[in-house]
């Protein structure tokens, strides 16, 4: 019982510090706290059922006991008995705080505030995995299971962190399960008896076993390669998981970062969450050459599904190459200025999305990783993120009266950003019915526009409250338009809906106000600065935006001619009193986007552009790692040429001259031509080595214990039934026998020809496969290398061994013990 306690205890720490991770989307260690409340008391229960010696089943309830008076105490409804006896009220109130749950989840990006909500549904799984792994390690002895409900706690943190998890957590977490093994293992171990160490030495009390110590050594080496091996490899800043996390993030972020790519983002949930965070904090700092710039965009929501506006996957060109030039396509009566801007994002604004001035013309100190739509005039990346980067782009200012907004013609029905534009999940009669109402006598598309805009007046009822439902589906946008308040997601949702219900093009689009902090030609924006207003599309124009957001609630908000400020006290009224030209400075309008956005609807992520030019291609790289993977793949062919070659790469005739004086005559001398002895033993063990890993590479039965006579004799007999063949094994054989036991080794024989003519009659006899084995990935290099291999190891694990032994002399418990034993 004494070791199911110990296991216990482990097993409860374990799953603590399997936790760690969550510590990167939490901003405080209450979390912690709690855990550690709730999971002590499930360890303790489960001690004392062991302790009464209660069947599994009996653990179980008790743990599950424990753990609902442990919540009870912690989150109390305030209808408890005793403070810590549940009541009704108290698994309504649990109920309320799971529902709770999702809602933050959707309103808060990471580093999350310590809301009820969230805490109770982070001890409450924590607490769970507590009992699963007490279950799987203790009741059942499976320990290694344990790890499976220990990482699902990791791939919290994982799904919803936009950067990596950072290392430290996962090896905080690998370590405890590395203790829980360990710790059974040690378990198991005590039932056998006396340790020993296999070479007949008792192991003393202060020694560790040496499988336990390899075990030990294996698993540091193992969490160590796991923690590095990702950071090591090239483009493995997230792998898989941080793919997923930037498709499914919350586009901006704060402190570590929430965001993600601009792909199938629920921006309304990441704009709710920054506006409603208690603590302000710098996002980006903008330095401009216009006097009174319009809002700095980073992303739009353009697709309307049943859920709401998603953010549909850009695709573009590098941004730092020639962009597309907006004066190109300038309609008649548009006017565009050029301006120049620098913008510096601090740390806490992490996201695949670089906020810029509509439309861009031309970016510096930008990698060719950020790339560039021109449809939804977004600068994004598939790599990288914003946070901490510092770039300068041109962009074009557009300028246009209500004139030119009310001559432009209606888009046709077969326009492609009409058709994209305007498409709605289904019909909300309501919305139908408010529309027809408003638009009821309106000739243009501008004047059909500006009757849904002055509808969200204050006049109409309509009110500013940051505390709302986020949402921005059919029934979100009924609730809004009857209850009349919201902030800039409801208004800009519920206008950019209103206009397509008039079959007019529309959009949400996602940025930064000019908030209230400027210096000189600098703003300073917030997270309380992020905004969403609505653009509209005009034929011949482009995209023109539209905040129906009261214009009190929004600091730095900025009004035009066309879209005037309806709640102030004197406020422009359209028709004919409507002036032709822009009353101020802030006049200026969001660039307009091409004329013809053709784009089909792309369901995922895209990697590039449309085109093969919009940014370098991708082959290269392919057939640079093809080459790479068909080099390595050669390597061992190459090594058993490389053998075959200087093992027949000798001349066959092993003799030497030698000039002796014959004594004849004077200055007589004889030449006497003998053999080479050494050089012949060479050469015939070159050549029977050769000969081996032929049969090797030709899975040719080859026992080193037979004598080279046997071996030839045996190829012979089961092999070979060519006569040169035949000939060439037995001349083989025999000067390798030569060379092993006789004085005199073989000398003046074709070595060299009699191993092709061997070597040729196998590959004849082998099937296909066997044949090209021995040529791309010959065996007996493969055997090499793992007989290497572990010879290599074993002479490490020797040395250490040695190194230790040495060491454990000079160990001060033994000093100790052996001058007590004096």
């Amino acid at each position: 019982m004494s070791a199911s306690r110990n296991i216990g205890a482990v097993a409860a720490a374990a799953t603590l510090l399997a936790a760690a991770p969550l510590s990167a989307i939490f901003e405080s260690w209450t979390w912690l706290i709690e855990s550690v409340i709730a999971v002590a008391v499930v360890a303790g229960v489960a001690a004392l059922t062991r302790l009464a010696r209660a069947p599994l089943w009996g653990q179980v309830l008790g743990m599950l006991a424990g753990l609902v008076l442990a919540l009870t105490w912690l989150f109390p409804s305030g209808a408890e008995l005793f403070a810590v006896l549940p009541t009704p009220s108290t698994f309504a109130h649990f109920s309320e705080l799971v529902a709770g749950s999702a809602q933050d989840m959707r309103s808060y990006g990471v580093e999350v505030p310590d809301t009820d909500p969230l805490l109770f549904i982070t001890v409450l799984g924590v607490a769970g995995v507590a009992v699963l792994v007490d279950v799987l390690a203790v009741g059942l002895r499976r320990p290694a299971l344990a790890g499976l409900p220990m990482l699902a706690i990791y791939s919290v943190p994982v799904a919803v962190y936009v950067d990596s998890v950072p290392p430290v957590p996962f090896v905080v977490g690998a370590a405890g399960y590395l203790w829980l093994l360990v710790t059974d293992n040690v378990d198991r171990v005590r039932r056998f008896g006396r340790r020993f160490t296999g070479d007949g030495r008792d192991i003393d009390v202060w020694e560790a076993s040496p499988l336990a110590s390899a075990g030990r050594r294996l698993a540091v080496i193992g969490v160590a390669v796991a923690v590095v091996l990702p950071l090591a490899v090239p483009g493995m800043t997230g792998g898989m998981l941080d793919s997923l996390s930037r498709g499914s993030g919350n586009g901006t972020g704060n402190g570590t970062g929430s965001g993600g790519t601009s792909g199938r983002i629920d921006l309304f949930a990441s704009l709710a969450g920054q506006l409603n965070q208690s603590q302000v904090f710098d996002m980006v700092k903008v330095t401009t050459t216009e006097a009174n710039p319009f809002y700095l965009r980073y992303a739009v929501a353009d697709e309307l599904r049943p859920v709401g506006f998603l953010a549909r996957s850009p695709s573009g060109r590098p941004a730092n190459r020639d962009l597309p030039d907006p004066a190109d396509r300038a309609g008649r009566g548009v006017q565009r200025t050029t301006y120049r801007a620098t913008v510096e994002v601090t740390k806490s604004l992490s996201m695949a999305l670089m906020p810029v001035y509509a439309e861009p013309v031309r970016t510096e100190d930008l990698s060719s990783n950020w790339l560039y739509d021109p449809n939804q005039q977004i600068v994004f990346s598939n790599r990288e993120n914003s946070r901490g980067r510092k770039y300068s782009f041109d962009y074009v200012r557009s300028t246009y009266t209500p004139a030119v907004l009310r001559a432009a013609p209606p888009l046709p029905a077969e326009h492609p950003v009409r058709r994209q534009m305007t498409a709605t999940p289904d019909r909300v009669p309501e919305v139908d019915e408010l529309v027809k109402g408003l638009i009821q006598g309106k000739r243009t598309d501008y004047d059909r526009v500006l009757a849904i805009y002055q509808h969200f007046s204050a006049d109409n009822g309509f009110k500013y409250r940051l505390s709302t439902e986020s949402g921005s589906s059919g029934q979100d946008i009924v609730n809004f338009l009857t209850n009349k308040v919201g902030y800039c997601q409801q208004y800009a949702a519920s206008m950019a809906w209103l206009v397509r219900a008039a079959g007019i093009p529309a959009r949400v689009a996602f940025g930064f106000t000019n908030g209230s902090n400027r210096d000189g030609d600098t703003f300073t924006l917030t997270n309380l600065n992020l905004h969403a207003w609505t653009e509209v599309f005009f034929d011949g124009v482009g995209w023109v935006p539209f905040d129906a957001t009261p214009a009190y609630g929004v600091p730095g908000s900025t009004r035009s001619a066309w879209a005037p400020d309806i709640d102030a006290p004197e406020p422009s009224t359209p028709g004919t009193g409507v002036t032709d030209t822009p009353t101020g400075p802030e006049a200026s309008a969001e660039p307009t986007g091409p004329d013809n956005a053709d784009r089909e609807i792309d369901e995922g992520f895209s990697s590039g552009g449309s085109t093969p030019e919009d940014q370098p291609p991708v082959w290269p790289w392919w057939a640079a790692g093809l080459l790479a993977l068909l080099a390595l793949l050669a390597v061992p062919a190459l090594r058993r040429l490389a053998l075959r070659r200087r093992r027949g790469g000798r001349p066959s005739a092993t003799v030497a001259a030698t000039v002796l004086d014959d004594g004849t005559e004077p200055g007589g001398r004889a030449v006497v031509v003998t053999a080479d002895a050494d050089r012949a033993r060479a050469d015939a063990h070159a050549a029977w080595a050769e000969l081996l890993d032929t049969l090797v590479d030709f899975r040719v039965p080859v026992d080193l214990t037979e004598t080279p006579r046997a071996t030839a004799d045996r190829l012979v007999r089961d092999t070979l039934d060519d006569a040169a063949a035949v000939e060439s094994a037995r001349l083989l054989g025999r000067a390798e026998e030569r060379a092993r036991y006789a004085r005199d080794p073989l000398t003046g024989e074709p070595l060299s020809p009699a191993l092709r003519t061997v070597r040729g009659a196998l590959a004849t006899r082998a099937d296909r496969r066997t044949r090209l084995l021995a040529a791309v990935l010959p065996p007996s290099v493969l055997m090499r290398w793992r007989t290497g291999l572990a010879d290599t190891s074993s002479r490490m694990v020797a040395l250490t061994g040695r190194a230790r032994y040495q060491l454990l002399r000079w160990n001060p418990r033994r000093l100790l013990a052996d001058r007590a034993a004096r």
